[in-house]
């Protein structure tokens, strides 16, 4: 593994919404309800959403999910509009799968450090000063990235893949996360490059703060996303992705868990598991900085007055790919599809 040299990047934060009212609450998700119906939409949320978001795409017939299920079941579903409550990226990758249909995004400013660490020019300027590589990217990338790849990947399938490519004497290229790519490196032993990009939330919990935490509750078991620190990673009980920790929360015996992974995956959590017991992994003390405090700024973006706003007027909310780039970013698409067709792997679980 040779990654590119490791410089710490700062992104500029939104600004968080103005906290509603629980009337106010109320009164939006009603309005929000009787749109979609007028508009024929519907509603897919990430998994990093605030709950009530997740909620209302749930009591509507959408759908919580991780950024390539939430596109394959706007595909899927008869709705002739598909509003997309989580980061660009995530509604990039719906209209390039589903182009016929008007996507929708509560803003357009929500992107992903992921996204603004990889752009494309200097990532395509990286992956041609080594044209012997094949080129694989995670999902939390533009368009455009997706597009200069040989295949796209989420969290799920990652270790699949890079041991096809592997197994086929390939070196590889890995964009843009260094903490997923160094993990699957590990795992692997692939003749990798790795980009320089990171999750904020996930780049900021602590290895030190997290023994801690597991001194105060010894019999709780840490799940832990891989776009985690290493030193994080190997602290886990269980790693996978999001789709994966849930799982790994609903089978593994324990009542208490200690999850090193964007907070807003706890609705899911609880609500799979209400008997149990969630608790935050530290973004704070003993060297971390909690500049997220474990919840993505840009995710936070998706409030319930920025849905309705863009049901009641797609101006400044709708995406929009060009045609031809949305046609080449789908070939490495679909062949992680198909791979993962032919694989009978489920694919699941990205950022």
């Amino acid at each position: 593994m040779n990654p590119i040299e490791i410089v710490q990047q700062e992104y500029p934060f939104p600004a968080k919404p103005i906290a509603l009212t629980d009337v106010e609450k109320q009164e939006y998700k009603q309005r929000i309800k009787s749109l979609l119906k007028e508009k024929n939409a519907v509603l897919v949320a990430h998994y990093y959403t605030d709950p009530e978001i997740q909620a209302l795409a749930e009591e509507t017939g959408g759908c919580v999910a991780d950024s390539l299920e939430m596109a394959r079941f706007g595909n899927q579903h008869d709705a002739d509009t598909l509003i997309v409550a989580g980061v660009k990226f995530m509604g990039e990758t719906a209209k390039i799968l589903t182009p016929q249909k008007t996507v929708l995004m509560p803003t357009l400013e929500a992107t992903c450090s992921l996204d603004l660490g990889c752009p494309v020019d200097a990532f395509s300027a990286f992956c041609d000063q080594h044209p012997d590589h094949t080129v694989v990217v995670y999902a939390n990338t533009s368009a455009a990235v997706k597009a200069r790849a040989d295949w796209v990947v989420t969290s799920s399938i990652a270790l699949d893949v890079i041991d096809h490519i592997d197994a086929e004497g390939k070196k590889i290229i890995w964009g843009p996360d260094r903490h997923l790519g160094g993990y699957i490196n590990k795992q692997t032993g692939a003749d990798m490059l790795l980009w320089n990009g990171e999750c904020i939330v996930h780049d900021e919990f602590s290895a030190k703060a997290l023994k801690d935490l597991k001194n105060v509750y010894p019999n709780a078991a840490i799940l832990v996303h891989p776009e985690s620190p290493a030193s994080v990673v190997d602290l886990a009980d269980a790693v996978g992705s999001t789709s994966q920790l849930i799982s790994a929360a609903t089978t593994m015996d324990n009542d208490t868990f200690i999850v090193a992974t964007d907070r807003g995956i706890f609705y899911k959590m609880q609500q799979a598991n209400p008997g149990k017991t969630f608790i935050e992994a530290p973004t704070a003390g003993n060297g971390a900085t909690c500049k997220s405090c474990a919840h993505c700024p840009w995710m936070a973006m998706n409030g319930l007055k920025a849905i309705e706003e863009a049901l009641m007027d797609a101006t400044g909310h709708e995406v929009f790919v060009d045609e031809a780039l949305a046609e080449q970013a789908m070939k490495p698409l679909t062949k992680m599809l198909n791979f993962a067709a032919d694989a009978k792997v489920k694919v699941k679980g990205n950022a």
